[in-house]
């Protein structure tokens, strides 16, 4: 990503904690290996097969690695009572609506996001590198965590990937102060040598989740995230969950939002605007959809000059000037790698209080044996 300013707008600024926080106040050290195992437990105790169960409990650790602890095992308390209430199945059995060999649409019949996400990715692969694009929609499908997790992977295929995906309303059309549309984030990424470059955004001017994690750590938001159900600006994260997060850039955050609900819910016969519920919804069904795109990049381009041009721009990104306040350039997905870096680096993640606290419920009341 750019030089970066000092609260994080989107998904793939600063990272929400690094190993530079592991002395803040009220945090605890994690193993991220025992993380992994103690989500893959819990869920594997509402009867999700042990693949998905690792896939899921690893797309969440993989976040917190990465330092966006808004979409990491903070949502495991949400998706473990969705899939008690029955809201979200946990084994997951999509069928196929439309094949025609390049585009494949399939009903996730309410599965775990992630599962089905993944399904999307190696059918979206694996037809890009029959036909050199592959495209797979889902409906009615769930929540699946971050978007970059599914199209890092593609492009560690060879491929370069679009994932988008609609959500619950918490965005108000622009001028308006009533949540009706979500803030239905998308991802792009692309090979670059044994590394990848990704972008993860939500449309929103931040990411939803990030309002609950400064909730749940009680500090302040910046005024330019949200609005109270009354229509005027908050500092105060609790009050905020119940109000309008503001969209990036304006009437623009708004256009692209609409635009992905068009993308993911309308063109896959899934929910759309408000009829999308959240993973904080114990209850509801969600109605989500999602689209992935993947190109083949052997088939799109000449190798050895797509190699070449990716490093260029990384390059030319990275030696630009400076502009003042800012130490470094970084090129889109870099953070997230030098996140990962830090934590092991540092032998393990730092968790909020609150959210050590919760999963410690949750396995006591799965009788799952502590991770810490």
């Amino acid at each position: 990503m750019v030089a970066q300013p000092a609260h994080p707008d989107t998904l793939t600024a600063t990272p929400d904690s690094t190993a530079s926080t592991a002395a803040a106040s009220g945090s605890t050290r994690v193993d991220p290996t025992a993380l992994r195992a103690f989500a893959r437990d819990v869920f594997e105790s509402v009867d999700v097969p042990r693949a998905d169960a690792e896939l899921v409990a690893d797309s969440l650790v993989a976040a917190d690695e990465w330092g966006h602890q808004s979409h990491g095992v903070l949502r495991l308390p949400w998706y473990l009572e969705r899939l008690r209430t029955g809201a979200m199945r946990p084994v997951a059995e999509p069928t196929t609506v439309v094949d025609t060999g390049p585009m494949l649409i399939l009903d996730g019949h309410d599965g775990m996001g992630q599962v089905l996400t993944e399904r999307a990715r190696i059918e979206a692969v694996r037809r890009a590198k029959q036909h050199g694009v592959g495209l797979v929609g889902v409906r009615n499908s769930n929540h699946f965590g971050t978007a970059m997790y599914f199209t890092r992977r593609a492009a560690h295929d060879g491929c370069a990937a679009i994932l988008t995906t609609n959500a619950s309303p918490a965005m108000a059309p622009w001028g308006g102060r009533e949540k009706r549309l979500g803030t239905n984030p998308w991802s792009i990424a692309a090979p670059y040598g044994d590394k990848v470059v990704a972008v993860d955004i939500a449309n929103t001017a931040v990411a939803r989740g990030k309002i609950y994690l400064a909730r749940q750590k009680g500090e302040p938001i910046p005024d330019t995230w949200a609005l109270t159900p009354e229509g005027a600006r908050t500092t105060d994260a609790a009050e905020a969950v119940h109000g309008v997060i503001l969209p990036m850039a304006g009437h623009k955050g708004y256009a692209i939002t609409f635009m992905m609900d068009v993308l993911s819910g309308a063109l896959t016969g899934s929910a759309v605007g408000t009829g999308v519920h959240g993973p904080y919804e114990p209850n509801a069904r969600s109605g989500a959809g999602h689209m992935f795109i993947a190109i083949d990049v052997e088939t799109a381009a000449d190798v050895e000059h797509y190699r070449a041009s990716v490093a260029a721009l990384v390059d030319e990104a990275k030696s630009v000037p400076l502009a003042q306040g800012h130490s470094e350039v970084f090129y889109p997905g870099e953070l997230e790698d030098r996140s990962a870096e830090a934590v092991a680096d540092a032998g393990g993640l730092i968790l909020p209080e609150q959210t050590v606290q919760d999963l410690r419920r949750v396995g006591a009341e799965q009788n799952i044996s502590p991770f810490v």
